[in-house]
């Protein structure tokens, strides 16, 4: 009489364990990388809309500086977005200046360490690997390399 086996031996199924496990382990990777990199593009559309709405402050009042609620920095949507970017972020919030004649801001990139994007009113927009207390700062408010 033959004897049957049922169900899996125990090395088969610590074999099958250790598969899954080397493979969630591949994708928690890679979605961590995705999620940075979303949230990247999430930072430069924000600042882009920061530079449509100092255009519209520009227009308005002829100044990137009118007054504490018409500023670049200081407008609805500039501290709005400011604020978003901040959550985003877990390195800091974005470095904003802006006088009557010039505007810039700054923020610290998740996916390359040390990498910043900054924006200005002269239609400069850049990544690179300078701080933002360098790129943007409250002297020349224009984003410099």
């Amino acid at each position: 009489m033959q004897k049957i086996q049922r169900g899996f031996t125990i090395i088969e199924l610590i074999v099958v364990i250790a598969i899954i496990a080397v493979l969630a382990t591949i994708v928690m990777i890679n979605v961590t990388g995705y999620i940075a990199k979303s949230k990247d593009a999430a930072i430069k559309g924000n600042m882009q809309t920061i530079a449509s709405s100092a255009a519209g402050v520009y227009d308005t009042y002829k100044a990137y500086n009118n007054a504490a609620t018409t500023s670049v920095c200081g407008n609805p949507t500039g501290t709005n977005v400011i604020a978003q970017i901040t959550n985003s972020l877990s390195n800091g919030a974005p470095s904003c200046q802006n006088n009557t004649g010039s505007w810039c801001m700054c923020a610290n990139l998740l996916t390359v360490s040390g990498n910043t994007y900054c924006v200005d009113s002269t239609g400069y927009k850049s990544e690179n690997a300078t701080a933002c207390s360098t790129r943007c700062n409250a002297t020349s408010q224009a984003c410099t390399n």
